[in-house]
């Protein structure tokens, strides 16, 4: 199956100059806990409330600081096209529960999140190890950003 067929079309973003308030709030209406992140029409981060709370109130950040003062710069993705096994491996492989769909003129079409792939899944042993890798404990995804003081 491909991930076009599994994913959801309809994605609420956020842009660099939104305030992390409302970011936050767009998070909450949507009952999601990461936005992608849009300048003009290209996808330029990630922010997560998890961005929000460790990085931008660690860092002494108010609700009127903005989405591109704490985003995630490295952006992990995947195509509509690209198999839903492969997303699933990978997704264990990078440890995250969500990704950014792009078709490949690089344009954000989507959002795929774990539990979408697992309806969709035919190996449920992958879908098992990919969940597992995510929940394992390492250094990838650190929510610090260097201190500029």
């Amino acid at each position: 199956m491909k991930v076009s067929e599994c994913m959801s079309r309809d994605v609420c973003v956020a842009v660099p100059g939104m305030s992390l308030r409302d970011a936050a709030a767009l998070m909450g209406d949507i009952d999601a806990g990461a936005l992608p992140v849009r300048d003009e029409d290209r996808l330029v981060g990630m922010i997560t409330d998890r961005d929000i709370a460790i990085r931008g109130i660690a860092m002494g950040l108010g609700p009127d600081s903005r989405v591109g003062e704490v985003m995630s710069r490295e952006l992990k993705y995947c195509y509509e096209d690209e198999d839903t096994e492969h997303v699933v491996r990978n997704m264990g492989d990078i440890q995250v529960r969500r990704l950014p769909v792009l078709n490949r003129d690089k344009r954000l079409v989507g959002i795929v999140a774990l539990a979408d792939l697992a309806c969709a899944a035919r190996d449920r042993a992958n879908l098992g190890a990919a969940l597992s890798d995510i929940s394992r404990e390492s250094g990838l995804h650190s929510q610090s950003l260097p201190r500029t003081h």
